[in-house]
């Protein structure tokens, strides 16, 4: 938790991006009163204008004019452009906080890396789940998982058209389970379909890590429920976390081995409602002051992107876009049964070491 003490001098922020994203930091920033918000700049004027008036903010059209008088940049813009918003600020000596996907490629990520350690401001990527409490209080609880599932689930929202659900939604699961589970990964298998856009709107990938454990993640921008649900399965316990409610419901064995139900304990773990948002900027700020380097860092934020740039172009040899599946390519139903395979292999070799009889 960041330190939240007010200081003599409140840092001043800016915000790139005057839309959806955006808002939600502009909003969040003009409450926080460590802070001065002192511009918000858009490349449609009216929009950062009417943002800006609303939380008596100032409203540029060229970004560059906002930064000599920051501190800290929030950049919300498209991902095609963050790399070279960054630059620009970085030079200027500014912390950013970087929307997710920190750039889309590589190269660029690197070069804000690099740039971040000349310069020696902060950067880091707005990995906002990171920071939701139940995810906090999960990670608590998390010993050697041996399988996890993840859903992320939503309606189409035609403003991020521009790249797939696994660049959009499903990095923010990634980044997390590459935070959770200590283990190069040895192999992952992907499928998806491209239905309301030209890239994926729908991807499920099966991770395997060399420690054995295995991560099946689901991310849907074609489905009307909204739902982001994790299940994690360890040796004597299971976790299942809503993201949405911030609840985490905890499964324990009260002993070693089960004989009646009675032997298994429920636990609900008190969770102190936050704005994962809120949190993400005041951890942000503390960085900055105390010279940290943040959770969700720039390294991170790579990580998670190549592993996100692997999944996409492992979807290039399916049918998305009109590009013709391989016969060789296993069918989505297929993977999803052999995923339950494995989950199934797994729960008996937990219940023969726990000594429990299947039958």
């Amino acid at each position: 938790m960041a330190d939240k003490k007010k200081t003599e001098k409140k840092m001043r922020f800016g915000v790139i991006g005057a839309g959806k994203i955006g808002t939600y930091h502009i909003r969040t920033l003009a409450r926080m009163p460590e802070v001065e918000l002192i511009g918000v700049s858009d490349t449609n004027l009216l929009q950062a204008q009417m943002l800006a008036w609303k939380h008596n903010s100032v409203a540029y059209k060229d970004f560059s004019d906002l930064l000599p008088q920051v501190d800290a940049l929030v950049i919300a813009v498209p991902t095609e452009y963050h790399a070279e918003i960054a630059v620009t600020a970085m030079e200027a000596g500014v912390h950013c906080l970087v929307e997710k996907p920190i750039t889309n490629s590589v190269a660029d990520a690197r070069r804000l890396l690099e740039l971040a350690e000349k310069k020696k401001v902060v950067l880091q990527v707005g990995h906002v789940e990171r920071f939701n409490p139940a995810v906090i209080e999960t990670l608590k609880h998390v010993k050697n998982p041996r399988f996890v599932t993840i859903e992320r689930l939503g309606p189409y929202d035609p403003r991020v058209s521009s790249i797939g659900v696994t660049l959009d939604l499903m990095i923010h699961d990634l980044d997390i389970i590459l935070t959770m589970i200590d283990s190069p990964i040895e192999s992952f298998e992907a499928v998806g379909a491209s239905v309301l856009s030209d890239h994926e709107d729908i991807t499920n990938v099966r991770i395997k890590f060399k420690n054995r454990c295995i991560a099946d993640i689901t991310a849907s921008r074609v489905t009307m429920e909204r739902a982001r649900r994790m299940r994690i399965y360890q040796a004597d316990s299971y976790l299942s976390i809503d993201y949405v409610s911030a609840r985490l419901k905890i499964y324990r064995k009260k002993v070693p081995v089960l004989r009646t139900l009675k032997d298994v304990e429920v636990i609900f773990p008190k969770i102190e409602k936050r704005e994962p948002i809120k949190e993400e900027l005041y951890h942000l700020i503390d960085c900055i002051n105390n010279a940290k380097k943040p959770g969700p860092s720039g390294e991170k934020g790579l990580k998670a992107l190549r592993l996100a740039l692997d999944i996409t172009d492992s979807l290039k040899r399916y049918e998305l876009s009109g590009i013709k599946m391989p016969d060789s390519t296993p069918s989505l139903a297929q993977s999803l049964s052999d995923i339950g395979k494995a989950t199934r292999v797994m729960m008996e070799e937990g219940l023969k070491n726990s000594g429990i009889d299947k039958s």
